[in-house]
């Protein structure tokens, strides 16, 4: 088995492929980047900033949501194993950074950092990493269903 791949499936069965995943978690922090940048241009010059957070978390929940409907597919990700696994490596990917960008490109103090955190303040960014964490594992639930 090469490095790129995760055996999925017992025997000769489907293969996630790692370089995939990481593709297409950069694929992830790219949209992710322009939501901001959207929400910076367009929409907090409108409304409080506070408002203007929550209004790019629910979108960026969204992205996460449709975009990954397009990419677990592709990376290979067919086993709720494999699926939950491809989650928490994109959310430890956006984790990692969220707080290295964040220090050493901003500047921000973990203070500032994990602000962000702060549900009972109207942060909704834990929100966003639970929609990160969960998206590959929702998605294949999806394909799974049975049609109707």
């Amino acid at each position: 088995m090469s490095d790129d791949v995760l055996d999925t499936a017992q025997g000769d069965g489907p293969k996630m492929s790692w370089a995939r995943a990481l593709v297409s978690w950069f694929a992830l922090a790219f949209l992710m980047i322009v939501n901001g940048a959207a929400r910076e241009a367009l929409v907090e010059g409108v409304v409080d900033p506070l408002v203007a957070h929550q209004i790019s978390s629910v979108f960026g929940i969204v992205i996460i949501l449709v975009a990954s409907s397009l990419l677990v597919p592709w990376i290979g990700a067919v086993t709720p194993s494999a699926q939950i696994a491809l989650g928490l490596v994109w959310l430890l990917c956006t984790v990692a950074f969220e707080f290295a960008f964040g220090h050493w490109v901003a500047g921000h103090s973990l203070e500032v950092l994990l602000a962000d955190y702060d549900l009972a303040s109207g942060r909704l960014w834990p929100l966003v990493l639970i929609a990160t964490a969960s998206a590959p594992w929702l998605v294949g639930r999806w394909h799974a269903r049975p049609p109707t």
